[in-house]
């Protein structure tokens, strides 16, 4: 497999495509997570992924593949980023308490004038937390860059998450399986 570029920071989707074990570099560029509001949840983190990898793109000297991908946090219809402040961490934790809510990850493969992108959806849903487990997990864990203020792999996942319908590592950042495939399946389309 060809090395391929990831247009993204986050530690977690290095970890999930080392792994993989496919051969990438990273480049990022700062872009603006802002959308229309007129975009369907499923649309935002798509939207926001086309332009990192655009953003990226426009860097490079030549064609390579550029994986992009940005993931929300949706609770009845309501977008939840990442959280602004420990106050913001710890009142997003508590709407989240006892609810079910989705995981939306908008995933870009782009080279040259060719793209493929979708979005891979998983449903969580957590147990009753205490205020104390809130406090303890912000305090502890700062999960200031994270969407939804949690992370799914640390002590919270663990004592919090009641169940999970769709792909687990989705919720860390990038749904891999279907990542490879679609990795694949670009080669086949761009040969």
């Amino acid at each position: 497999m060809e090395r391929i570029i990831l247009a993204s920071k986050s530690p977690r989707r290095k970890q999930l495509l080392e792994w993989a074990e496919i051969p990438f570099d990273i480049i990022v560029k700062d872009t603006d997570e802002m959308y229309p509001a007129s975009l369907s949840v499923e649309q935002v983190p798509l939207y926001i992924a086309h332009n990192k990898a655009l953003a990226v793109k426009d860097e490079l000297s030549h064609d390579r593949l550029i994986l992009a991908a940005d993931t929300i946090v949706v609770l009845k219809d309501r977008v939840i980023g990442k959280p602004s402040s420990k106050e913001d961490a710890i009142q997003i934790l508590r709407d989240l308490s006892g609810k079910t809510h989705l995981v939306i990850t908008g995933v870009v493969l782009l080279k040259g004038h060719k793209e493929i992108s979708f979005a891979d959806i998983t449903e969580v849903e957590f147990h009753y937390l205490t205020n104390e487990q809130i406090q303890y997990y912000v305090e502890h864990y700062q999960p200031y860059d994270k969407a939804g203020a949690y992370a799914i792999q640390e002590w919270i996942g663990v004592i919090g998450i009641k169940s999970v319908k769709g792909d687990f590592y989705n919720v860390m950042g990038l749904p891999v399986s279907r990542v490879v495939k679609a990795i694949t399946h670009f080669n086949d389309f761009a040969s």
